[in-house]
């Protein structure tokens, strides 16, 4: 007898199987005659994430049992040999493709959430993290001669915050010149470290419609045009206007920048950012980059909580399916948690379902908090023992 759905089961049905077909209709061009369904893959890819194995032995040994593979979904027999054979030969724009529909979906569930200073635009914050390898296993990946590592390019949607737009490149990808590959959305603000600092790609956001906040870099050079009074009580120290006088610095940015200083007390450090916005007050500025640590916090748990530290396979395409599968398995549990209105941070969330994966007990009630504070009821029933 059937008593319901899996845990795993609830919340991969926040992955619409009618569009995994489509999609994988777009993307995976085997011949029709392999046996390992492309859904099967990602099942074993999604139940490895979840209850945390780590290695393909260890996903084989698991779902070994007919009766308990068939309750979680899966409709052809997982063996280590076919799993190893669909990382390396299934293309990984299937996954990467998911995940993209995935954070749509996520990024609109998640719109009710507190805007980041009471702004009305969205927010993103906007940079790229290594992911180890071993080099051994995975020279193709080498990028400094004794370490391997492919790099993950993000820009973070600070309300909720959940990423709008991934990239995994090869780790000697520069950041900046990921920018090009950026989807500019018009009335909204990048936040970016120095390292994205190129005149040319900040004109490309200016054109789109849409604001950045970036860290200055000291070797461009440039002169103030006019100041603004600040309130030097607090941490800021300058609200100005500059003009680039390089050449290069003026051929790509001839219009005024506006340039915002502080003095951060805690490191005692002086930090200035340049910004296309002028409206803003100048410690809204200061404030929204200060925001940008949310991205190292992200990054942070993804290293933590993803089953990234050990990979399913050494070549470029099974490395790059275990990415974007991991990050599908990370939104669905964020889509999951957001429908059922649970409150519980994504952490223990997390932690939850990889011990009652395999449970047959509805979402809701494994999060439910019981009140054990109260009285006992009194139950007339019960047997009672007089004093002799």
């Amino acid at each position: 007898m059937n008593a319901g759905k899996t845990v795993f089961s609830q919340v991969l049905a926040r992955v619409p199987h009618w569009e995994f077909q489509r999609l994988a209709k777009d993307h995976d061009q085997s011949d029709g005659r392999r046996q390992f369904s492309a859904w099967d893959h990602f099942l074993a890819l999604a139940f490895a994430q979840m209850t945390f194995r780590e290695s393909l032995r260890d996903i084989e040994a698991c779902l070994s049992t007919p009766r308990l593979a068939y309750h979680l979904g899966f409709r052809q027999r997982v063996t280590r040999s076919t799993l190893a054979r669909a990382n390396e030969e299934r293309d990984w724009r299937l996954h990467s493709a998911l995940a993209h529909k995935l954070m749509h979906r996520a990024r609109l569930l998640y719109q009710d959430e507190p805007a980041v200073l009471d702004l009305e635009m969205p927010v993103y914050a906007v940079d790229s993290t290594l992911i180890d390898l071993s080099l051994a296993l995975c020279p193709w990946a080498n990028w400094t001669g004794s370490d391997a590592a492919v790099k993950l390019h993000t820009a973070l949607d600070l309300r909720g915050p959940l990423p709008a737009f991934l990239a995994v490149t090869p780790a000697h990808h520069g950041d900046v010149v990921w920018l090009d590959d950026l989807p500019i959305e018009p009335g909204s603000f990048y936040v970016m470290d120095r390292g994205y600092v190129d005149l040319r790609r900040l004109q490309r956001i200016q054109q789109a419609g849409a604001f950045f906040v970036i860290r200055e870099r000291p070797d461009v050079r440039h002169y103030v045009s006019a100041s603004r009074p600040v309130d030097r009580s607090t941490t800021l120290r300058s609200d100005q206007s500059i003009r680039f006088n390089g050449w290069d610095g003026s051929r790509h940015w001839p219009e005024l920048m506006r340039r915002v200083s502080i003095h951060d007390l805690e490191q005692s450090m002086r930090m200035a950012f340049w910004t296309n916005h002028w409206n803003l007050p100048a410690a809204t500025i200061a404030e929204l980059y200060r925001q940008r640590w949310q991205i190292e916090l992200f990054f942070r748990w993804v290293k933590q909580s993803l089953r990234i530290r050990t990979f399913f396979g050494t070549s470029q395409n099974a490395v790059r399916v275990q990415l974007w599968s991991a990050i599908c398995v990370y939104l669905a549990t964020a889509i999951t948690r957001k429908e059922l209105g649970l409150t519980t941070n994504l952490t223990t969330f997390v932690q939850v379902l990889s011990v009652h994966a395999l449970s047959k007990v509805p979402l809701p009630e494994l999060f439910a908090k019981l009140d054990t504070s109260g009285t006992h009821l009194n139950t007339p029933e019960q047997l009672t023992f007089n004093e002799l």
